[in-house]
Formats: C-alpha cells, structure tokens, sequence
C-alpha cells in the first residue's frame, strides 16, 4: 500500500534506493575530503546522546589498521590484492566532537531472533557481496550466514578492516552489486567515512552498515544519504540473510510462501497420502491458502487422491520455467476446495521426464508466490533435483515406518540436511504404520534416539480409513474425522503452520427459523 500525501510517517525517502546518485546530488558534492582541514561539522548537536548500553565497555583502538585480509567464503570469488591503508586513519576520534555514548563496544553474543512470521525466506538472486568487518565475531557471522541455503547464488567474499579499508579498497576496484560495512565510530566520523565511500561507488551498489548505536536520529540521517540498510548488534546470521533478501526482494509479490517438502525413508511408507491430507489440513482446518504439488511425475495420484482429472499441471510448468507467471500458474493448476489448489503430475509413461535441477528449482521458487504454504509431494528417488528441493525447503518432513531400511534411510537424509542447513530446524520425524500385527519393529523411543530427532507424529496401522479414502477420492478427515490419522495430521499442521485453527462459529438454536426457505 501506498503511503498517502498526509501519512505522517512518510519520511520521504525510500530505504531500498541506490546508495549513489547523478552528480547532481547534493550531498555527494558536498562530501568532505578525506584530509578535511577544519575537522567536521556535528550533524547531530541538537540530539540528546544515545544511552550506552550497560554491558559494554569501549575497547582500545590502535593507532594503525593493518591491511584487510580476504576471507573467501565456500561461495566467493578470488579477490584482488588490497590497496594501502587510508589517510583518514591519521585521524583521531578524541579530537572530534562526538557524543557521549557514541564509542565503540566490544562484540555481543549472536542470538537468533524468536519472532518468526511462520512464512518462507527468499532466496538471495546472483549477486556478489563484499563485507568489510571490524571484528574477527562479525566475520566469522558473515560467513555463516553466506554458508546458509537461502545465500547459494550468490558470491560473498569477507575482509577485515571495516569501513575505513573499504573505502581504502574501492579507490582503484570497481564495486559490486552489495557493500556491508561495519564500523565502530560514532555517528559523526561514520558519516565522514560514508560520504568518502560514496565517492568512490559505482551506481547501483547498495551499501548496509552494520553500527554500535542503536539511535533512531541516525538511522534517518543515513537513509537519507541512501544508505540501503543498518544493523546493530546483536545480529545473527538469519537476520543479516533477511536484511540482504528484503533489498532485492520483487515488490510485486506480496510475500514468499513457506515450501514445505515430504519425503518417504523408503517406498510405501505413506509419504505422499499423508502429504495430501497434510495440504487439505492446511487449507480446511488453518484455513489458509496452499498449493499442492505432486512432483512423482510417472507414478503421482494426488489427482486420484482428490477425485480430479490428471492434468499435466507439472510437466508444463517444467517444460516452461521462464514463461511460468501468475496468470499461466493459475490456469495451470487445479482448485480442489476454496482454499487449496493442486499442481498435478501427469502419471504417465510417455515421456521421460528429464528435467535439469535449475528447472525444478525455478519452478518451485515461483510457486512460492502463489499461497502463504506450498507443499512438495517428493518421489522416493536421489538425483540433483530431489537433492536440492531437500535442501532448499523450509521445513522437511520425513515419512518412516519403524524398521531397520527406513532406520538406515532416515538417518541419511536427516543427516545430510543438518549438515547443509545449519541455520534452520531440523527436519521433522513421522512414524507411520506402526503397530502393524506380527511384524517386529524398533520401538519408537529408540528410533527416535538413533537418528536424533523425536517424532513429531506417530500414527499407527489402521488400513481401513486409509483404504476407503484412497477408493473414494477423499481425505482422511472427510471418511474418518475422528480417528487418529485425521487427528494427528490436524496436530502436525499446527506445529508447521505456527498457527491456531480459528473457532468454529456458534450457532444459535433459533438459527434455523430464519432462514430462508
């Protein structure tokens, strides 16, 4: 939504603009020198000091900064040789009028924020990433989060020296798409830094600063200067992954989706039926938006599970990533209830069906803007896509039954995700089938203690409802509401979507006598 011409909290700038402008602009020539002879200009005299933070204390600062080494990420780039140090290190903050409380503070502990919008991250496009940190904590932080799923495409390369060593290194180097500077200067020899960055970037770079005060007063002088983004401490690898998403985000998708991936352990687990009763829950119990999709392309039956015709929803989506956008999405897709729709398999054996990963990955990205929730039915097999749709989904379920191949399976595909996600949950257990007469099976409790994860549902063998609904084209819930199956996929759409379902609206007894006959 627009802001209108007497929102009074329109500032008049906009946070995602470009750091650097035409020559035209006003505060880029007017920027000081690096060697200014009459020092600076406070440009926050008339604000009260911002309250320093109890915890901290102002480390010692030396008189030289040594060159900035280069810490290539899994992702970076070789990067080339930095240039000497600046002047503007000649310079010393105790001559300067700075605030009181405006210093420096040591490094705090990085703690993931709880608040969590229960939606999907994007993920960062192909682009290049230089970060210019102060100390060795927010590096190692940088490299973290560039390590991280969501930050795959794009090219993070982490260097020493902060603010001061890149505008030292840009003298001679052309920027890149995204500049992160951290700083431990108050917010009057920040601002000097910053004016003597924008000199030497190129337009279209985006800059985010990563500072010690957290002083309203400065965040708007900043964003008016076009800075894209600043961040103060604590941070930790999500937010710095969010922050960097947001500016390169499409402002006509109103929100990223949370993609949420089945997988069986082995074949004939149940793993796409419970997928299918999982989406119906989202949508008629949450009642919230979701799109199911049925990647199993030769053998999936989510359309037989819904009772519709199998269109080839999928496999023209694949055939065609680049052309794939809302209007074709949604003749595409089947509506299978007010709230659910379905991207089918075709089921088929005409084709062979091969797809390159980067399809797969395209395709479901764009789906993501279709509802809040997109579920992934996922074929029991292992290739290049099936790895990476895993691997990028937000939340992961794995179906098991309690035996020593789902065990085995289990404990390989939890352990591979843990390891290539290391800044999200880890994916979730489902024990189906169990109780199955004269079969033995390993108990629950250890099966949940050899693979490291407790179940999030455990659902026993109960072949009747399953059957019936699966004859009948309907959902568990719709031909046994009440049975454990129904109950405990309603139980696991709470725990995914974060969420209540919303109270069934009473009725009154005297209802009936108005109503129009």
């Amino acid at each position: 939504m627009r802001p209108t011409d007497n929102d009074p909290f329109d500032l008049g700038f906009d946070a995602a603009d470009e750091f650097t402008t035409g020559a035209g602009d006003p505060w880029r020539s007017s920027a000081p020198s690096l060697t200014p002879a009459g020092g600076f200009e406070d440009p926050f005299a008339d604000f009260p000091p911002a309250r320093p933070r109890e915890d901290t204390a102002p480390p010692a600062r030396s008189s030289q900064v040594a060159p900035p080494t280069t810490r290539p990420t899994p992702q970076a780039r070789p990067a080339q040789p930095p240039a000497p140090a600046p002047s503007v290190n000649d310079y010393d903050d105790r001559s300067l009028d700075i605030p009181a409380g405006a210093s420096s503070a040591p490094a705090p502990a990085y703690d993931e924020p709880i608040a969590d919008s229960g939606l999907g991250d994007a993920v960062i496009p192909r682009i290049t990433i230089h970060a210019f940190c102060a100390r060795p904590e927010t590096a190692a932080l940088i490299e973290k989060a560039a390590a991280d799923r969501r930050m795959s495409r794009a090219a993070t390369i982490v260097r020493d020296g902060g603010l001061e060593a890149a505008v030292d290194y840009y003298q001679n180097q052309p920027t890149p798409s995204l500049v992160m500077v951290e700083t431990l200067d108050g917010a009057q020899r920040l601002l000097h830094l910053l004016d003597s960055l924008a000199q030497v970037c190129d337009p279209g770079t985006k800059v985010v600063v990563v500072g010690q005060t957290n002083d309203i007063a400065l965040y708007r002088e900043l964003m008016r200067r076009g800075v894209s983004e600043y961040l103060t401490q604590p941070l930790g690898p999500l937010q710095v992954i969010r922050a960097v998403g947001a500016l390169y985000a499409d402002p006509a998708a109103p929100f990223t989706g949370r993609q949420i991936a089945f997988v069986g352990a082995k074949g004939g687990v149940g793993a796409s039926t419970l997928a299918h009763n999982f989406a119906w829950a989202m949508a008629e119990k949450m009642q919230t938006a979701t799109v199911l999709v049925d990647l199993d392309l030769a053998f999936g039956t989510a359309g037989l599970d819904f009772n519709q015709d199998p269109l080839q929803g999928v496999l023209d989506a694949l055939s065609q990533p680049d052309r794939l956008d809302p209007v074709l999405m949604d003749r595409m897709m089947v509506r299978c209830a007010d709230r659910l729709s379905l991207f089918a398999a075709p089921a088929s054996l005409d084709d062979d069906y091969e797809f390159g990963a980067d399809a797969f990955e395209e395709v479901t990205q764009k789906i993501r803007g279709a509802a809040p929730f997109v579920v992934l039915d996922l074929p029991h097999v292992w290739n290049a896509w099936s790895r990476r749709v895993l691997i990028g989904s937000d939340e992961l379920v794995v179906v098991a039954t309690p035996d020593l191949a789902s065990l085995r399976n289990a404990k390989n595909i939890i352990d591979l995700v843990r390891g290539s996600r290391p800044n999200d949950a880890p994916p979730r257990l489902v024990l189906n089938q169990v109780g199955v007469p004269g079969r033995p099976e390993i108990p629950v409790k250890d099966f949940g203690e050899a693979l490291g994860v407790q179940p999030s549902l455990v659902l026993p063998f109960d072949p009747k409802p399953y059957g019936q609904a699966a004859n009948n084209g309907q959902m568990l819930a719709e031909v046994a509401p009440k049975s454990k199956a129904a109950e405990g996929l309603e139980h696991l759409a709470r725990l995914i979507s974060r969420r209540e379902p919303p109270p069934a609206q009473k009725t009154s007894m005297f209802s009936g006598l108005f109503k129009k006959k």
